[in-house]
């Protein structure tokens, strides 16, 4: 045997523990052991993001009026922080797609080296001898370099699609954000009126409780020493816990709103901070004219706008999955090197045309077109029964605003006479025990009845503000991110006030034409 075949076999024979050796390599390197999160990592993590919270918000240096207590969740609010980021991550996506329009121009460079020569012989095709002897044209080393500007008809079409598509997807993003902040305002309404009615009250409870429990502990000594017959002690004990126990949830039910505006404004915990007491503004009538409300939110709710832009995406879809059916077209050229020296050119320009077409895609043309409809269907199925839930929620929520003033008025009536039973009770006691408790049980109705009335002078706005939402009205009509907290809480009253007064200028149950005010 040859030497050269002698070293060629021993070559072969050793590729086996070469292959061996370097699986054993790979497998090694691409081992991972679990290893668990440390207490150090966790602690940082947490202190990272409590920081972040919170961070660059203003100080609360004096009572929150409600334009300021919404200003506050526009701006330092977790969840309309994260749909401002969507809506920016969205609106990134967007951009870049437009890039995938363009042409591709490929650069290459290279590197190519072999341990011997490359070339061969000829022989001729009838007789089968040897025309050439062993020859190359390539260098075992050189170098490789190229650029290729190529363009395909058929990508440029689909990738147009694709960019109106990312940016309804950008819009889309909006509207979410935009029902985030719609929401946020209904939310910070309800909390805050709540707030302030448990604020305004506060001290009055505590001091009526603690005359309650004192009433309550010298009504039992009067039982048990029969200064008062039991019976009559023990109605009295009743009457005065059923007070007590319904105000202790009125005021629980309250006191809880609080908690709430604090987290909608991204407070940071053990911050302390009172509620402005504003004037209650008188609610504006309840309107009758509710096929304009109607109207108006179907032209506004951002989730009929979203099911708009879904359909303009469903179109586009269809489109493109057309295009892609036609036969695609590439052109491409563009200037290459090489540094073989046995080469007549080392550089050259080189281009191409050519033309592509899958044929077996035209057999899935009938189901794309089945699919296609069924899709339109679906989506008109799907943004009705939408519109019909809008409906239903606008004129809920007139029935609604309707029933809680029906029971502000109530409660206001309610809550004068027992006002006035407390300052007869109060004006009329005497020396007699039972004078005394009486004068304490009918306080603590009057202020039952005051809590009443700020829960269901609460729920009015609640409901006002539910109308408010089903309609899609915005706080704000353009972008606010750079307004500092004084402006936005300017800008935010001023534009509440003439929004509400605009899109409440309906007819009233009277059939007069009143101005929410």
């Amino acid at each position: 045997m040859k030497p050269t075949a002698m070293n060629a076999t021993r070559r072969l024979a050793a590729l086996p523990r070469l292959g061996a050796v370097a699986a054993a390599l790979v497998l090694a390197g691409c081992s991972v052991t679990p290893t668990l999160v440390s207490q150090d990592e966790v602690k940082n993590r947490i202190s990272a993001d409590t920081a972040q919270m919170y961070a660059d918000q203003a100080p609360i240096d004096a009572p929150v009026s409600l334009d300021e207590a919404v200003a506050r969740a526009l701006k330092y609010n977790l969840d309309y922080r994260l749909k401002k980021m969507e809506s920016a991550l969205a609106f990134g996506l967007a951009d870049y797609s437009r890039y995938d329009m363009l042409p591709q121009l490929l650069a290459t460079a290279g590197y190519r080296a072999r341990n011997n020569d490359s070339g061969g012989t000829s022989i001729g095709i009838e007789d089968r001898l040897q025309s050439l002897r062993p020859s190359t044209s390539e260098e075992r080393r050189h170098w490789l370099a190229g650029a290729e500007f190529s363009w395909n008809l058929l990508d440029f079409g689909v990738s147009y699609y694709r960019a109106r598509q990312q940016a309804d997807q950008f819009l889309i993003a909006e509207e979410r954000r935009r029902k985030v902040v719609q929401n946020m305002l209904q939310d910070v309404r309800a909390a805050y009126w709540r707030a302030l009615g448990a604020q305004r009250l506060s001290a009055q409870a505590e001091e009526v409780l603690k005359r309650a429990n004192d009433a309550l502990q010298r009504s039992r000594d009067a039982e048990s020493q029969r200064i008062i017959p039991p019976v009559q002690a023990l109605n009295y004990q009743r009457a005065l816990l059923d007070a007590t126990s319904l105000l202790n949830l009125r005021r629980q039910d309250l006191e809880y709103a609080k908690r709430e505006l604090a987290a909608l404004m991204n407070v940071p915990p053990g911050t302390s901070f009172t509620v402005a007491d504003n004037r209650e503004a008188p609610l504006p009538q309840v309107p009758a004219d509710v096929r304009a409300l109607e109207d108006m939110a179907l032209a506004q709710r951002p989730e009929l706008r979203e099911e708009d832009l879904r359909k303009r995406i469903t179109g586009d879809e269809a489109r493109k999955q057309l295009l892609s059916m036609l036969p695609g077209v590439t052109f491409d050229v563009g200037p290459q090197y090489d540094s073989n020296k046995y080469l007549y050119n080392e550089g050259w320009i080189q281009g191409g045309l050519r033309m592509s077409w899958n044929l077996m895609r035209l057999a899935a043309l009938p189901s794309l077109e089945k699919a296609q409809e069924k899709q339109v269907k679906t989506d008109e199925a799907r943004r009705m029964a939408l519109a019909m839930a809008i409906l239903t929620q606008v004129r809920v929520g007139v029935e609604r605003y309707r029933l809680a003033m029906t029971d502000l008025q109530i409660a206001d009536t309610s809550a004068q006479v027992d006002q006035r039973l407390a300052d007869y009770a109060k004006a009329s006691v005497t020396a007699r025990l039972d004078s005394d408790l009486e004068a304490v049980r009918t306080q603590t109705r009057a202020l039952l009845g005051n809590y009443q009335r700020a829960n269901a002078y609460a729920n009015a706005q609640i409901a006002y503000g539910r109308i408010y939402n089903s309609v899609g009205l915005d706080p704000l009509p353009d972008n606010f991110e750079q307004d500092d907290l004084k402006t936005l809480s300017g800008r935010i009253g001023e534009h509440l006030r003439k929004a509400e007064k605009d899109a409440f200028a309906l007819a009233t149950q009277a059939g007069s034409a009143v101005e929410a005010k």
